[in-house]
């Protein structure tokens, strides 16, 4: 069988260890510890499960144990520092945590010289961004394409959801005139990334396109002129706009693609990109199909983190949109199913947002704050992670610092179909902040896009009413009763994480809204 990950091919038939068409140098024991990880990489392995494979339980020091960790490590281009690939969780054991895909036809590791044992592309959305190509007619820019197409790579791997060819794999093509089918095939994904740049005059123009490798259909065109001043801050500014674009497109085509498929041939992940897609309806039927879908992809992968995490944030908005007949069962299944999503992966920051969210609903904001934080630290180009953190920080009476996470959450995915929640937001911590002519404006945005969003309503009622402008608080209660003719004031506070919404709750009342 062969492992492959990142730009290495594990041959455990072989015994050897590939980096591209090297051979890495590695120790019999080394070699029996690094397959004993990879194949038992759906658990965390203890200390003494790696003592009795390995060293046939023999006493084995820690200081040994280590020193041996950190071999392994160093094969593959990890480290003790970075944890990119092998992963120790302090009094649990070790993990290793790299995308793997397997393949047990044996061939060259080269995919270049053995065509046709080229792997099948993973069950996730998967890209490679081949070099950028340097119009500038000057050699010495070629730094400045090469490093365009790296901080993209580098930005991209940090999403979990996605799989990313390392750059030494995607460099390979690099000044080759390349056929994209042939390209998608050779390494196993299903979307190519191309890009060109061109300096003169003092701008910098960069052009970008995102191919279906499979049926050669475009996904995304589009081009980014900046003046060239700070060429650091400039790749910075570039790669958010083509990451904040991209990644969506990549994940409708999934979804597209999830449901023209057969029910029979539908994986755990497809039923996670159907429910995505009625979770972002955030209706009572919506949310209700959503976690039959997230059911059954657990029930094909009972470790899909992703799904037991949207499972739990949609118990929460059962709550939260007044839909749920037992509240107090919705909080504890949704506490349950992010804690199950944090044990498969904490470093994930969709499954750490949705945790965060979570945990400042049931009442604990500082531990909510405290994940929160870590989730954008972890992935600063992360919509989940910085739309988690708004949220986070309006429920713990924070407006402004939630005014600045909504601000990048819509940076980073300007066209996210749950968008609408997010300008919510923002207009709620407006209104926090007593600044309710903005709040009005985002609040009449979001219900534009989602008319049947009560939390707008909300929004839109008590910014008017602090105003002083009653007929239109008046319409706007009127219309969050038919939305939700069940609303009361009481019940909203019931729901959870109204506690610090002083401002919010004030402007309800003085629009007439039921106690």
């Amino acid at each position: 069988m062969r492992c492959l990950f990142e730009e290495y091919v594990f041959d455990t038939d072989r015994r050897e260890l590939h980096r591209g068409a090297d051979v890495v140098s590695v120790a019999p024991q080394v070699f029996n510890l690094l397959d004993y990880l990879i194949r038992n990489r759906e658990r965390v392995v203890s200390k003494d499960d790696l003592i009795n494979a390995v060293w046939d339980g023999r006493s084995v020091s820690d200081a040994a144990l280590t020193t041996r960790l950190n071999v392994a490590r160093s094969a593959i281009g990890d480290s003790g520092e970075e944890q990119r690939l092998i992963k120790t969780l302090p009094r649990k054991g070790f993990r290793f945590v790299g995308q793997v895909r397997e393949a047990r036809e044996v061939a060259d590791p080269n995919p270049r010289d053995a065509p046709e044992s080229a792997p099948a592309p993973p069950d996730k959305p998967s890209i490679a961004v081949l070099p950028f190509e340097n119009m500038s007619g000057d050699p010495e820019q070629e730094y400045f394409a090469d490093g365009m197409a790296d901080e993209i790579i580098t930005a991209l791997s940090r999403f979990k959801s996605l799989f990313v060819i390392a750059r030494n794999s995607s460099f390979t093509f690099k000044g080759k005139a390349v056929d994209i089918k042939e390209v998608g095939r050779r390494l196993g994904v299903r979307y190519v990334l191309e890009g060109a740049v061109r300096k003169a005059a003092g701008k910098v123009r960069i052009t970008g396109q995102l191919t279906d490798a499979v049926t050669g259909a475009n996904i995304w065109a589009d081009r980014f002129e900046r003046d060239l001043t700070d060429v650091f801050a400039l790749q910075d500014e570039v790669t958010v706009a083509v990451v904040s674009t991209i990644r969506p497109k990549l994940v409708q085509a999934e979804i597209e693609m999830a449901v023209r498929r057969r029910p029979e041939n539908l994986t755990a992940y497809d039923f996670f990109l159907q429910a995505t897609q009625q979770f972002s309806l955030m209706t009572r039927e919506g949310l209700a199909e959503a976690l039959r879908l997230l059911h059954r992809a657990l029930e094909l992968d009972p470790r899909a983190d992703y799904a037991a995490a949207l499972a739990g944030v949609s118990h929460i908005q059962n709550v939260v949109q007044g839909y749920a007949i037992d509240p107090q069962f919705e909080r504890k299944e949704a506490i349950r199913l992010s804690r199950l999503a944090l044990s498969f992966d904490d470093s994930n920051p969709f499954t750490l947002a949705i945790a965060a969210v979570i945990s400042a609903m049931v009442g604990d904001c500082e531990s909510a704050i405290e994940i929160a934080d870590r989730a954008v630290a972890i992935n600063p180009n992360s919509f989940d992670a910085w739309n988690g953190r708004g949220w986070v920080y309006i429920i713990a009476g924070l407006p402004e610092e939630a005014v600045s996470s909504f601000e990048r959450a819509i940076r980073m995915s300007p066209v996210n179909p749950t968008l609408y929640l997010t300008i919510t937001g923002m207009g709620m911590a407006f209104v926090g902040l007593r600044r309710f002519d903005e709040a009005i404006v985002a609040a009449k945005k979001a219900q534009r896009q989602n008319p049947s969003n009560s939390q707008a309503y909300h929004c839109l009622a008590s910014a008017f009413a602090h105003l002083g402008r009653d007929a239109e608080a008046r319409d706007a209660a009127a219309r969050l009763l038919e939305v939700d003719p069940a609303f009361t004031i009481s019940a909203l506070i019931a729901r959870g994480g109204q506690s610090n919404s002083r401002l919010l709750i004030e402007g309800l009342r003085k629009a007439g809204l039921p106690e």
